[in-house]
């Protein structure tokens, strides 16, 4: 079975994560800081490849109405750029909450300063992605 992969893209930094190979446990996997759209999707699609994704889940930011705004048009963008480098299938997941929580945890592990920049973007990721195997568990 192909694993699948959780990002939480961003202009500065991408966070990505990993499932196991049954697909029931998602665990952060690396912060891509590189930066622009297409070195991300490269990066992206690099990992999927190397890891053997078969499905690649992006949050998708949506306001709290449910609509999209400008923030997911560029989440989508960079779906469409990404798809074309990878042969795994493109999916997307509301994140609404995922970087509150992912800032509820931090805070309750009193992770601050440089240490919690760096880890935000991937705990996001594995948040998105965890919520996307429990949701999809068969």
């Amino acid at each position: 079975m192909q694993r699948v992969m959780g990002v939480d893209y961003g202009d500065v930094r991408t966070g990505i994560a990993l499932s196991d190979p049954n697909r029931f446990l998602a665990s952060g996997l690396y912060t891509i800081s590189e930066g622009g759209m297409r070195a991300t999707a490269k990066k992206v699609a690099s990992l999927a490849a190397e890891h053997d994704v078969g499905i690649i889940v992006i949050g998708l930011p949506k306001n709290m109405d449910g609509s999209e705004g400008a923030s997911a048009d560029k989440i989508r963008a960079f779906a469409e750029l990404l798809g074309g480098l990878t042969d795994a299938k493109i999916e997307f997941l509301d994140e609404r909450v995922s970087t509150m929580a992912a800032h509820k945890i931090l805070n309750i592990t009193d992770t601050r300063g440089a240490k919690r920049k760096s880890v935000v973007d991937t705990l996001s990721a594995e948040i998105i992605l965890q919520n996307f195997l429990d949701k999809n568990s068969v």
